[in-house]
């Protein structure tokens, strides 16, 4: 499976981490504590300290003098080795600790004591803030007798005073069950039905007759009423459930509930106010992942910082950097750009697909027969190039497009026209750490056909809708894409090292027939030119069926040409059939929707949620909502508008995944600078941030700590430290900007 991995860990860590999901051993085990000295009554024996840690007893604890200045957590640490784990083993990791002064992130980790210093468990709790008592549950991935424990103490700018005591590394300890919490068992959109739309609930129960409902509004009173469906027990949860339909109900307003079972569910509106504010939102996401520039607080209140990577101290900078390494010779400017995820790397294949539905959600509004081009038009998201004539969202767009060009590899080098796949930090940075503050060494990674066939029909998309506002940066970008497109053709298999995500993701894709195909048939849309009609037509996959369970993303691009070339206008020969397949394609994915009693058009093999599941589900929507542009089918409309409730709180666990929508969404992301978990000074992610959602792999430590045996929905836990589970990336939220923009004009 082509998965995009970006953590904290190495490589050989991560594969260690999904061996990690193997049952733990049987309950009874004996308990053994694995730690020699963990009260520090007489002595720290033998636990060890960095040079510039000084280390001595203070009332019966361990405490540590830390200097400041230092920029990585790891500069300043302590710890235990020669600790020995049994591989399937569950372990309780806990210890007390205070901080002066209070408020500083400790890094606290099981692992490997020697190269590669693989990570099988870490914490980052804000001592003195999230309180004193730490205790967590996790299974060993590994045998090894070199295990550590480890404290890691650096990354502050001042010094301050650590003190630990009572540490504790028990084996044979049973796993801890973490019981999320999930409200009431009504579970329902927690924004917006529309007027006109579909209306369905999900209700959780051991009933199996059929149940009354009511719905009220929001002075109490019993506006409709009806009985539920039963619909046995779901795959996707492991829960008994009915399905309640209140579509024949209309009438607008605020604080509608749904009463049923004894349950009352969480409000929603009637409307369509919220899907015209989360569009605006969803795309607003990207000035604040803006690298390269300050984040104007005026602009964006709460979330203003200094620009990132700009080779001002302590950043080594973006503006010359170097390749890898045996890479390359020269240095490239590559400012500007997006922040791809939670990390401070960029990435030319996930900026390529999140560019082109950017871009499509513009490109629709000008074709679609709902389409509004003005709702995102200039001044619609206030940032810095409002008010220049130009849409707001070709403007925020542009700002990644200039990064992609300036990765393409200059003339007289070797691969002249491809594209660096990614630039990076040369290692992973901890949490929480501005992008002004990253003091890692910054590098170009090889040029990859992947990412050259990603800048080529990104910056052919681009050539044709700019061409109205700045026709001079049209006919550069199309010089771009028809450049890319020939080395591409030059060099079809240079694919990035799946092995290469130290300090970044790997994004690896070993199969680029779609890029191809995706690359082809933009520059055909937008030159007419016959050599890249021909490459589409004989393409095999022009005719295959590529909108499978998964839908498409950064590794699955088939679709992205296959929906262009069915809603662009064109004189490809076959168009209607093109069409007819898009069609197919919805038909597949509303069959699915109804086959759910959760109501998403995703039903992942086994039940095996995928990484970013939310982002594949909009993303399933958005075949679901071009099949009704194409067809004026209603089916289809109410497919995508009804997709969004599982994204907006109708799902197992009762909560909202996009950030400041619903009583209950979520908030805690990953990210190292929208990281108010670890840091009250920073802020959570802003309003209209899409968490990743359930992943059944749960690759992270933390995740595998709490959600081991987890079933479907359930495989998602709202902390910063589950990177596997609830992540942002910049191609989720352009799912979510597409889907928002398509309910909102659906008035």
């Amino acid at each position: 499976m082509k998965r995009r991995r970006t953590a904290l860990l190495s490589v050989t860590a991560l594969l260690a981490a999904v061996l990690g999901m193997l049952p733990a051993q049987s309950a009874g085990a004996d308990e053994v504590e694995q730690i020699r000295n963990g009260t520090f009554d007489t002595t720290t024996d033998p636990w060890w300290a960095g040079d510039n840690v000084a280390v001595g007893l203070s009332g019966g604890r361990m405490c540590a003098d830390v200097p400041g200045g230092t920029a990585n957590r790891w500069d300043a640490a302590l710890g235990e080795n020669d600790i020995t784990l049994v591989k399937g083993e569950s372990y309780r990791f806990s210890f007390t600790a205070d901080g002066s002064p209070a408020g500083h992130v400790v890094r606290a980790v099981v692992g490997l004591s020697v190269a590669p210093y693989d990570t099988y468990f870490e914490v980052s709790p804000q001592v003195g803030v999230s309180g004193d008592t730490y205790s967590y549950t996790f299974t060993s991935p590994v045998d090894t007798g070199q295990g550590q424990v480890a404290f890691q103490l650096g990354a502050s700018a001042d010094p301050w005073r650590f003190c630990v005591d009572d540490v504790s590394l028990l084996g044979g300890a049973p796993p801890e069950v973490y019981r999320p919490d999930t409200g009431p068992r009504v579970r329902v959109n927690q924004v917006a039905y529309l007027p006109d739309g579909p209306k369905n609930a999900t209700l959780v129960t051991d009933a199996t007759s059929r149940l009354p409902w009511r719905l009220k509004d929001a002075r109490g009173r019993t506006v409709a009423r009806g009985r539920t469906a039963p619909r046995g027990t779901d795959a996707s949860s492991g829960q008994n459930v009915h399905t309640i339909d209140f579509g024949s109900y209309h009438h607008r307003g605020e604080g509608f509930t749904l009463v049923v079972d004894g349950e009352t569910s969480r409000p929603f509106a009637i409307g369509t106010a919220a899907y015209e504010q989360l569009r605006l939102d969803a795309v607003k996401y990207y000035y604040t992942q803006r690298s390269g520039i300050a984040v104007r607080d005026d602009l964006r209140p709460g979330y203003g910082r200094p620009a990132g990577h700009l080779n001002a101290a302590p950043n080594q900078g973006d503006a010359d950097v170097p390749c890898r390494p045996g890479v390359c010779d020269y240095r490239l400017d590559v400012t500007g750009g997006w922040y791809d995820a939670g990390d401070h790397g960029k990435y030319v294949v996930n900026g390529g697909i999140t560019t082109w539905e950017l871009l499509s959600t513009y490109e629709r509004s000008l074709h679609a027969r709902t389409g509004h081009p003005g709702a995102l038009g200039d001044g619609t998201l206030a940032i810095p190039e409002s008010g220049n004539r130009v849409p707001d969202i070709l403007d925020e767009a542009r700002w990644e497009l200039d990064f992609l060009l300036k990765m393409q590899v200059p003339d007289g080098q070797p691969l002249a026209g491809m594209a660096h796949h990614k630039v990076h930090d040369e290692q992973w940075t901890g949490l929480p750490l501005l992008p002004s503050a990253d003091p890692q060494k910054r590098e170009l990674h090889p040029p990859t056909t992947a990412a050259t066939l990603n800048l080529a029909a990104t910056a052919a998309q681009a050539a044709r809708l700019y061409r109205p506002y700045d026709r001079a940066f049209a006919r550069r970008a199309l010089a771009a894409a028809r450049k890319a497109w020939a080395a591409a053709l030059a060099h079809p298999d240079l694919y990035a090292d799946p092995d290469d995500a130290t300090g970044g993701g790997a994004y690896a894709d070993d199969d680029v027939s779609d890029e191809f195909y995706w690359a082809a048939a933009e520059l055909y849309l937008t030159t007419g030119g016959k050599r890249f009609e021909r490459y589409v037509l004989d393409s095999p996959v022009h005719t295959a069926d590529i909108f499978g369970s998964l839908g498409f993303d950064w590794s699955r691009t088939a679709a992205a040409g296959r929906l262009d070339l069915a809603t662009v206008p064109n004189r490809l020969p076959g168009r209607a059939e093109v069409r007819r397949s898009v069609a197919r394609g919805a038909d597949t994915y509303l069959a699915t929707l109804r086959s759910q009693p959760y109501g998403m058009p995703y039903a992942p093999e086994g039940n095996r949620y995928d990484w970013g599941s939310n982002h594949q589900v909009l993303n399933n929507a958005v075949v679901l909502a071009t099949a009704y542009d194409l067809t004026g089918a209603r089916k289809y409309r109410d497919g995508a508008v009804e997709s969004m409730d599982y994204v907006l709180g109708r799902n197992a666990l009762n909560i909202s995944y996009v950030t400041g929508y619903g009583e209950v969404s979520s908030h805690n992301e990953h990210s190292r600078w929208y990281a108010h978990e670890l840091d009250p000074a920073l802020p959570n992610p802003p309003r209209g941030t899409l968490a990743g959602g359930p992943n059944s792999g749960i690759q992270d430590p933390y995740a595998q700590s709490r959600l081991q045996g987890c079933v479907g929905q359930f495989c998602y836990i709202d902390d910063i430290q589950s990177w596997s589970t609830n992540e942002t990336a910049v191609n989720w939220n352009a799912a979510l900007a597409r889907m928002a923009s398509f309910v909102a004009d659906q008035d």
